[in-house]
This record gives C-alpha cells, sequence and structure tokens, in this order.
C-alpha cells in the first residue's frame, strides 16, 4: 500500500503528462519501491532495482489505465525489476569471467586474501574509498555518496571501476 502522500490527483496529473506530477509522484513512491524492492531483491541488487523501477515508472505512467491500481503496478514493476537483475550475472557472463571464479575458489583462502589486499591497496584512492565502504564496511551507494559528498551516478561508476580493477589485478 502507498503512503498518503501519493494522492490520486498527483497520480492522475502525472498519468496525463505533467512533468512536476511525476517529478512528486517519483519522489513520493520512491519510499515505498525501496521498501518493495529490499523485501523481493537480493540486497546487492536493491538500489539497481529501485533506479530501474523509478525510471520504469517515470517512462510508462501515461500507460496506467486506473490511478487506484498505481500501488500493484508499481510493486509489479519492482518484482519485474529484481527478477531481471537476478538472472543479469551469467547470463551476460564471458567465459573467462566464470573460468576465472573457478579459478579464484581453488586458490587457499589466505593467498586469496593477501592479492584482494594487494589489489585494494594498488587502487587509486578515489576507488579503493567506495569499494571499502560497499564490499567491506557494507554501506548502502546512498550512506557512501553522502559520506564522500558525491552522487549515487558517481559512486555507483567509481564502484564499478573499482570492482573491475580488482578484478583485472587478481587475474594477473
Amino acid at each position: 500500500m502507498m503512503r498518503a502522500n501519493l494522492r490520486p490527483e498527483m497520480i492522475e496529473s502525472a498519468r496525463g503528462g505533467d512533468s512536476q506530477a511525476i517529478l512528486a509522484v517519483l519522489a513520493a513512491a520512491q519510499p515505498d519501491i525501496r521498501r518493495y524492492a529490499q523485501a523481493t531483491c537480493k540486497a546487492a541488487d536493491i538500489d539497481d532495482a529501485v533506479q530501474d523501477a523509478l525510471v520504469r515508472v517515470h517512462r510508462h505512467i501515461g500507460q496506467l489505465r486506473v490511478v487506484a491500481a498505481f500501488s500493484g503496478w508499481v510493486f509489479a514493476v519492482v518484482q519485474r525489476e529484481c527478477i531481471r537483475l537476478a538472472r543479469r550475472p551469467m547470463a551476460g557472463t564471458p567465459i573467462e569471467s566464470v573460468e576465472d571464479d573457478l579459478r579464484f575458489a581453488s586458490r587457499p583462502q589466505i593467498e586469496l586474501r593477501i592479492d584482494l589486499g594487494a589489489a585494494i591497496e594498488a587502487l587509486p584512492e578515489h576507488y579503493r574509498d567506495v569499494i571499502v565502504l560497499r564490499d567491506i564496511e557494507e554501506l548502502t551507494i546512498d550512506e557512501i555518496a553522502a559520506r564522500l559528498d558525491a552522487t549515487r551516478e558517481t559512486i555507483k561508476a567509481r564502484l564499478h571501476r573499482a570492482r573491475g580493477l580488482v578484478r583485472e589485478y587478481l587475474v594477473r
């Protein structure tokens, strides 16, 4: 169930294409979308599911037939995003990546930890900070963005690049 600050007339205006109403609906629905994602997605996919669901709602709110169905529709959008994200890892993973994962899994854990520490230490500071905060301290993207005074997009890009650099270091 959606929160009370999401009024039917606001949804109706957004459905009609009013850009201010669309922004207001997205802002009001975001906490519920996050709550749905937390209940439906794997922890690692929550931020992506929320972002992707917000984009879908923004693009397709004009196709919503009945205003009263908004809550169910948004829940279905989030659910589809969680399923899509859960299926994603193996679908586009190159064979070399799978082979690398198997090679990492067969190494002694202490050796892998030493190499992983060296890989993280070798990162430029702005990448190292992000990967440590996300993967070791387990902060959310929003918490990291606030702590480092950066945008969500910047943090996500840095995290993606940092993980890629760590993988390259470990493969070598």
